[in-house]
């Protein structure tokens, strides 16, 4: 349901506990414990759901919300154990072997305040934010992420993003990065690969 493992999630309470006991401040014990303000946060990234609305599920105020998600996430980043490989590693992959999908997902936003036609997907028929998302075929990792407004061409998208595969990697992408081959020789849209497109 929440889309972490266990052995992740109990790595990530095993942290924030650390860091727990490092500040001896006295004071009032927090309304959740620490494994309740985790659930909330992967809750929040999961759903994207305002902290308002998660704040009322949990019994917390929007402010409280706010302040644990960033705490949280400030733990878990400092910690540096959840990072993704990144676009390095794409250029040193260079065996034959290795195989790589890049895709494009659209998360729905709240309507902009400003420059709302930036973040209007004409494919979705409301404003979101791109995802550029490349995955490492065999293992199921996440390499690396790629972020626009809704509005940018998936293709725009992979060139603003500024990554480089190695040579010999082969990359399975769709109808969205026509033109890849361009750039890479051994990129080709996934139905030439057996893949569905």
């Amino acid at each position: 349901m929440t889309g972490v493992s266990r052995q992740t999630f109990e790595l990530m309470v095993e942290l924030v506990k650390a860091d727990d006991q490092k500040k001896k401040k006295p004071g009032r014990r927090p309304k959740l414990i620490i494994e309740d303000q985790i659930l909330m946060v992967i809750q929040y990234w999961r759903e994207y759901r305002t902290y308002y609305h998660i704040g009322l599920d949990y019994g917390l105020s929007e402010s409280a919300v706010c302040r644990i998600v960033f705490k949280i996430e400030n733990i878990l980043i400092k910690s540096r154990k959840f990072s993704l490989p990144g676009k390095k590693e794409l250029w040193k992959m260079s065996s034959e072997e290795d195989l790589v999908v890049m895709d494009v997902t659209e998360s729905p936003i709240e309507k902009p305040q400003k420059g709302q036609k930036r973040f209007f997907s004409g494919k979705q028929g409301e404003h979101t934010l791109k995802t550029q998302v490349i995955i490492h075929q065999k293992s199921s990792q996440i390499i690396c992420l790629g972020h626009e407004k809704g509005r940018i061409h998936d293709f725009k998208l992979f060139k603003s993003s500024g990554v480089k595969f190695g040579e010999l990697l082969k990359v399975i992408a769709d109808k969205g990065y026509q033109g890849i081959t361009k750039i890479h020789q051994l990129s080709e849209p996934a139905r030439s690969w057996g893949f569905p497109p």
